[in-house]
C-alpha cells in the first residue's frame, strides 16, 4: 500500500528532543526579548523621540504581545516534543509485544 512508512522509535525519541531543544531555546529567547522590551526600555528609547504617549504605549503592547505568543509557541513546541517521546516508547513497546509474539513468547 502506497503512503505506509515505519518510523523508527528511537529517530522519533530524537525528534521530540529537537523540539524539546528548540522549545527550551525559545522561551529564554522571549524571556530575554522581555527584558530588553520592558516598557521602561521602550519608554527610555523612544521617550525624547515622541512627545505622543500613543506611539510607546502601542510598541509596548506590540512587544507584550509579541512575548505572549512566543512562549505560547514554545510551549506548544515542548508539548510536540513529549507528544513524541510518548509515543516512540509506546512504539518501542508495541514492536518488543509483537516480536514476541511472533517467536510464540508471553509478555
Amino acid at each position: 500500500m502506497s503512503g505506509d512508512f515505519y518510523l523508527e522509535p528511537q529517530e522519533l525519541t530524537k525528534l521530540g528532543n529537537a523540539f524539546g531543544t528548540r522549545a527550551y531555546d525559545l522561551a529564554r529567547a522571549v524571556e530575554s526579548f522581555q527584558g530588553k522590551t520592558g516598557a521602561e526600555s521602550i519608554h527610555d528609547g523612544f521617550g525624547f523621540l515622541t512627545e505622543s504617549e500613543e506611539a510607546t504605549s502601542a510598541y509596548i503592547e506590540l512587544a507584550g504581545e509579541m512575548a505572549v505568543r512566543l512562549g505560547e509557541l514554545a510551549r506548544h513546541f515542548d508539548e510536540i516534543g513529549q507528544a513524541m517521546k510518548v509515543n516512540a516508547t509506546n512504539s518501542e513497546v508495541a514492536d518488543d509485544t509483537l516480536a514476541d509474539l511472533f517467536k510464540g513468547g508471553k509478555r
